[in-house]
């Protein structure tokens, strides 16, 4: 044994304040990576950081919120539940004079309820009132708008034909017209206009004294022209059915008849509504 002492022990350095202790690195600050100038391999050392206050803050406030939400069902089931608990026993050890006021009131709420019951009712029924009315009145307008049509006192529109006439020398006569009336009428023709006269169930045409014709009684002259609403197919074949209208037309001197199909005829002259003499509606 030698008269040397021991060694002394390191003693322990306390940084002061906001100073790190030897080895490890400010709070906040990311590891060191680097290595050391000779150029060896670098030395990690572990971060003790602070979280970042935005994201820490939107996780507290969320889960504040989740739990005043979970504490609010609670609490509202434990109140239906107490106040389902309670109630027969509250019902048992209520007075007379207690249950009577509770009945007075559920009597006063039925009647109450009964009341804006009735008038729901009635207002529903002159709803649905209402809506029949609507429903009639356009029914009533539909089937007024169709009959101007079929008595020629309102204008039509619709896909038809066009059949021309040409009788540049007067002879096409009266009955040829007639004719071709009836088959277009019997091919489903729904509204005809002559010449501009408005063709109806009690139209006539007859051969006028000095060339032409006469319709209802207003003068016609070629070329005639009939315009027809209805299915254009059917009313095109009717006219060039053999020994038809164009066939006819083609056998007088100089006359030539031509249809053609359209999508879209209007027709716009109107008959006035005549004025019964002797009949009147029936109640």
């Amino acid at each position: 044994m030698t008269g040397e002492l021991p060694p002394r022990a390191p003693r322990l350095h306390v940084p002061p304040p906001g100073e790190s202790p030897p080895g490890e690195l400010p709070l906040g600050e990311p590891p060191d990576t680097t290595g050391p100038a000779g150029g060896g391999p670098a030395v990690v050392r572990p971060t003790v950081g602070k979280a970042t206050s935005g994201g820490t803050g939107s996780r507290v406030r969320l889960l504040r919120y989740v739990t005043v939400l979970l504490l609010a069902v609670l609490g509202f089931g434990v109140a239906v539940m107490i106040r389902i608990a309670d109630t027969p026993e509250r019902l048992a050890a209520a007075r007379p004079d207690e249950l009577a006021t509770e009945l007075e009131d559920l009597a006063v709420a039925g009647r109450r309820l009964e009341v804006e019951a009735t008038g729901l009712e009635q207002t529903r029924a002159a709803v649905a009132d209402g809506a029949r009315g609507d429903a009639d009145l356009d029914r009533a307008r539909r089937e007024a708008e169709a009959l101007a049509v079929l008595a020629g006192t309102g204008p039509a529109t619709g896909p038809g034909i066009t059949l021309r006439i040409d009788d540049p020398r007067g002879t096409v006569e009266a009955w040829i017209l007639v004719d071709a009336l009836q088959e277009l009428r019997d091919a489903g023709a729904e509204a005809i206009e002559l010449s501009g006269v408005r063709v109806v169930a009690s139209t006539y045409i007859v051969d006028a004294p000095g060339g032409g014709m006469t319709v209802d009684g207003g003068s016609v002259a070629p070329p005639y022209e009939l315009r027809v609403v209805g299915d254009a197919h059917t009313l095109a074949q009717a006219m060039r059915i053999p020994g038809g209208v164009l066939d006819t037309v083609a056998t007088r001197d100089g006359a030539h008849a031509e249809v053609t199909n359209s999508d879209r005829i209007e027709i716009r002259a109107l008959r006035a509504v005549p004025t019964p003499r002797f009949a009147r509606p029936a109640g």
